[in-house]
């Protein structure tokens, strides 16, 4: 028996397939967030794009074209490793004088609104310093030493054999300085502003470092570079609902509205929810077909059946 032919079906026969042919992948994409920027894992709180992991982050940490880096107003420094374990982030500056490379620098700062801190190991040691000028040498009206001299140096005491390690390094020796120029850095997280401006201390380059790596004595061994510890929050608890995401295989952002952002989950097939990727969650763009509607609905059409779409319940955005 030959089916009855509906126009209507003709014309939504066409509308659908062009739908489905047309729209609907560009609907369902892949994952907007990246596992990974370059060789380097990443996960919450760091993200790869605008509304992935931590919007606090996000402004100091991106992804550019491969290279993961952290931008301060300092300047902009690679992203060499992350322990995510131990919640910490090594960078490297260019500029840094290390053993292999000695060259001027405006110095290191946080700013003021960073979610980050120096880790403890860091050692900074400020090179060729104006030791009759330069404020880390100056005279503080404030402590004495036991001669009740008012003149207290900013530098630590026992980084004398850091300063004569460094200026053994054959960059560093050909500048024939003498080690009194040389300052092992103390202040706390870089005193209140977190900031070394070697402008203003009378220094013309630093060196930063945050493991010997078991040579004290050998500074080419040493691991140059700074280590910036960071939190999930004042208490530093994992975010509930990033563990349940990242368990349903979605990976934590945000979706910012205004001055507040909320939490998104980024599901593989490209779709935000607000809790996980897991069926039956709840969307944030509205609903889509799933592979066996859409099989089902175009099977029909292609038989010529009639389809009540008032009965279809999906979107395309």
């Amino acid at each position: 028996m030959k089916l009855p032919h509906h126009p209507s079906t003709t014309i939504f026969s066409f509308i659908f397939i062009f739908i489905f042919i047309f729209l609907l992948p560009s609907s369902i994409s892949s994952q907007t967030c990246q596992r990974s920027c370059g060789k380097l894992p990443l996960k919450f709180p760091f993200g790869s794009d605008l509304g992935c992991g931590d919007p606090r982050f996000h402004q100091h940490v991106s992804c550019s074209q491969g290279n993961l880096m952290l931008t301060m107003h300092t300047g902009s420094y690679p992203v060499t490793n992350i322990d995510y374990i131990n919640q910490v982030m090594y960078i490297s500056d260019p500029s840094m004088s290390t053993c292999s490379c000695t060259q001027p620098s405006k110095g290191f700062g946080l700013d003021w609104d960073a979610p980050f801190s120096f880790q403890d190991d860091n050692i900074f040691a400020l090179l060729d310093c104006s030791t009759s000028s330069s404020p880390i040498f100056q005279s503080n009206t404030l402590y004495t030493d036991k001669n009740n001299n008012s003149k207290v140096s900013l530098c630590d005491n026992q980084g004398t054999s850091i300063c004569s390690f460094l200026y053994s390094c054959r960059a560093i020796s050909t500048i024939n300085l003498p080690i009194s120029t040389c300052c092992v850095y103390t202040p706390v997280d870089l005193g209140p502003a977190f900031e070394m401006d070697l402008q203003k201390l009378q220094c013309s380059s630093y060196s930063g470092f945050y493991s010997f790596n078991e040579r004290q004595s050998d500074p080419n061994s040493w691991k140059y570079g700074i280590a910036l510890k960071y939190k999930f929050s004042v208490d530093n608890e994992y975010p509930s609902s990033c563990a349940n995401c990242e368990r349903s295989y979605g990976i934590c952002g945000y979706f910012s509205g205004g001055a507040y952002s909320s939490f998104l989950c980024n599901c593989p097939n490209g779709i935000n929810t607000t809790n996980d990727c897991y069926f039956g969650a709840n969307y944030n763009y509205g609903s889509r077909l799933s592979s066996w509607q859409i099989g089902t609905y175009l099977a029909i059409l292609l038989l010529g059946l009639p389809i009540d779409f008032s009965l279809v319940d999906f979107e395309i955005s």
